[in-house]
């Protein structure tokens, strides 16, 4: 990793001047896929409470982690911690104290070779390595095997080790049908992260699904579910409680139904004013209000907008302090209303002309040091670091190093015509120094489908731009972020209209000249691979050529897969019953289709079955047509192993062209 030492006052960064590549200037598949296809250079960074350390989460071989530290003294970065991907990996990592991290780890729990479960575990160590404490509970039950050991709500102010920690306990299993334990369920511990002693603060409950922290140690909100006594299965229906400060009393604060998106939910507390920041509906968009916790309940809307919902406020500090909004329309808007951190928006952006896009990743105590990430459409980012008090900012680490030094595609925000007249948004992404027309070309829809592309950058749309592809990514309806009516009943019930959304963005992209009809392709991964393979059930001559990685497939067999989760009737009820279970389904649907597909899947999906892939592949090759499926055997969802993503890359690229004639 390169550490940059050197230091300059901010509004004093030169920007280096890229060269244009030429649309002679298609970059070679090998290069292509090595630089597209490494895994971020940097997964996750925390900044110590004293603002001296950094704590980096990098890639090692394969799918493995490794944990550095990074002293900003020094400049020099010690491995500490590895996690070899079989099963489990690091995903994140924050400070206790100034000596002391907790990390959290994902894996995915197995049975007879297949994937069952995931799951997340949490250590303790110290900032050399030494000292590893696990902090679980022994025992096991539904609960804990399909969840997480628990999670950190509050960090505290850093002077010891001790956070406030959800916790699942597990009901002990005694000899005869019975229980010992009473309280089991959520609760919370005032953990200590170094002697892994802990002081019990909320005592453990079944139906309690969830609780905030006002950033100052204290407990002020709690999600309750009680359809989870019943088989641990939720209906979607939450109720929420708090206490003003000052006081042990739980009394009402909200209701909240995740089906219909109805009610009030809290997304933070900030016990610096003692309110609560919520999302509720507002003329069919999401809106933000602060709360009062006094007593009073008094409600203040802090930010609406009449076409994007707005869902999301932004957090600094230890405490987590609330003192902005996101927007997240054609470009991701920041609203401070915090005015210290909109001066340092503001002087950030001086510094940082060509990164529009910057984020406050973590910051110290005192609030005085900051880890910043800033990125743009053609930049995949760098992290700095930078102290106010010296008015300094210095690069800590470039995100992707292997695309450094290439010209990369711009991305315009874009609306085109559904075949019903509705303007779609979607962002174009067109090779650089090319004249843009007659293009190869691809639509790339997004997963979720309770989802949305952003204007930024995207790896894999990038590598297919630097490989001479012109990428549309539409919002098709059944998107999130344009408001309850955009979203439809969802993109599996409504996905006729979802669908011919998706096809009628390479309609218009053969409409503008800028795709060749005959080399228009769709690839796209999770609910875009059901999307891509879906395209061609509602029009088998559209594309040429199909990719879809860890796509959906069957309804009916995505509905047994949700059964394994808490949240399975919710999930249930999304996809619900109907003759679109039969003629939403791909996998059911496979005798019109004409166009070669080519799919990639994990064997270790938790997500979506690799046997939904498998099913497929019969399907097609029963039918006649011409179908290939490539499995990576121990990889999940994300294919998060640089070697796996290449050589997606690289067959899918050989795949196109072969196909397309190119």
């Amino acid at each position: 990793m390169r550490i940059y030492r050197a230091m300059c006052a901010i509004g004093a960064i030169a920007v280096a001047t890229v060269p244009q590549m030429t649309n002679a200037q298609i970059m070679p598949l090998e290069e292509a896929a090595h630089a597209f296809g490494a895994r971020e250079r940097v997964l996750d960074v925390s900044l110590s409470p004293d603002g001296t350390k950094i704590a980096m989460i990098v890639p090692g071989p394969q799918q493995a982690t490794v944990l550095q530290v990074l002293d900003l003294a020094t400049g020099e970065a010690k491995p500490i911690n590895f996690a070899d991907g079989n099963p489990m990996t690091l995903r994140s990592c924050g400070w206790a104290s100034n000596d002391r991290l907790i990390c959290y780890l994902y894996g995915v729990a197995m049975r007879d070779g297949n994937p069952l479960r995931s799951f997340w575990r949490m250590i303790a160590l110290n900032a050399d390595g030494s000292k590893p404490l696990a902090l679980l509970n022994a025992d096991r039950d539904q609960w804990y095997a399909q969840g997480a050991d628990g999670w950190i709500i509050d960090w505290r102010d850093g002077t010891d080790a001790k956070v406030l920690m959800v916790r699942n306990y597990a009901a002990e299993k005694a000899q005869v049908n019975a229980v010992s334990r009473t309280n089991y369920g959520l609760g919370v511990d005032l953990m200590d992260a170094a002697s892994g002693k802990v002081q019990h603060v909320e005592s453990a409950d079944t139906n309690t699904y969830g609780y905030i922290a006002d950033g100052q140690g204290h407990v002020r909100i709690k999600e309750v579910d009680e359809s989870l006594r019943l088989n641990y299965r939720s209906q979607g229906k939450s109720t929420f409680y708090y206490r003003p400060s000052g006081t042990n009393d739980w009394r009402p604060f909200s209701t909240y139904d995740s089906v219909d998106k109805t009610g009030m939910y809290p997304l933070a507390v900030d016990g610096t004013n003692n309110s609560a920041y919520v999302v509720k509906d507002l003329n069919g968009r999401s809106a933000i209000y602060r709360v009062a916790l006094d007593g009073t309940m008094g409600t203040e809307l802090i930010a609406s907008d009449p076409i994007y919902d707005i869902d999301n406020t932004i957090h600094v500090g230890r405490r987590g302090r609330v003192v902005g909004t996101y927007r997240d329309g054609e470009k991701t808007e920041q609203n401070f209303f915090d005015p210290q951190y909109a001066k340092l928006r503001t002087s950030l952006g001086k510094a940082l002309p060509s990164f529009p896009q910057i984020t406050i990743v973590d910051s110290s105590a005192d609030e005085k040091k900051h880890l910043i990430f800033a990125s743009s459409d053609r930049n995949a980012g760098r992290y700095y670091y930078f102290d106010s008090e010296k008015r300094s900012l210095s690069e800590v680490a470039n995100r992707r190093p292997a695309i450094d030094g290439l010209s990369l595609g711009e991305v315009t925000p874009i609306r085109y015509k559904a075949a019903d007249g509705k303007d779609i948004p979607a962002y174009l992404t067109l090779p650089p120094g090319g004249a843009g027309k007659n293009l190869p070309a691809i639509v790339m829809p997004h997963g979720g489908p309770w989802s949305r592309d952003s204007w930024g950058f995207d790896w894999l749309a990038q590598f297919f731009v630097a490989r001479g592809f012109a990428v549309i990514q539409p919002n098709f309806r059944g998107s999130t972020g344009f408001g309850e009516d955009w979203e439809l009943e969802n993109g599996f019930k409504s996905w006729r209209t979802a669908i011919g959304d998706v096809n009628d963005a390479g309609k218009w992209l053969v409409s503008q000249g800028i795709a060749d009809p005959q080399k228009l392709a769709i690839v796209g991964w999770s609910y875009g691979g059901y999307a891509a393979l879906q395209s061609n059930v509602l029009d088998p001559t559209l594309f040429k050529a199909v990719i879809a990685i860890a796509p959906v497939t069957d309804f009916g067999e995505l509905k047994n897969e949700w059964l394994r989760w808490s949240s399975s009737r919710i999930r249930a009820d999304m996809l619900g019953n109907g003759p679109y279970i039969q003629e939403g389904s791909p996998a059911r649907n496979v005798y019109g289709f004409k166009a070669p597909v080519l799919m990639f899947h994990g064997e270790n999906d938790i997500n979506v079955d690799v046997d939904e892939s498998r099913l497929m592949d019969r399907a097609l090759k029963k039918a006649g047509k011409k179908s290939s499926l490539v499995i990576y055997p121990k990889i999940d969802h994300q294919l998060r192993d640089s070697t796996v993503l290449i050589d997606m890359l690289t067959k899918s690229d050989t795949f196109l062209r072969s196909e397309m004639g190119m």
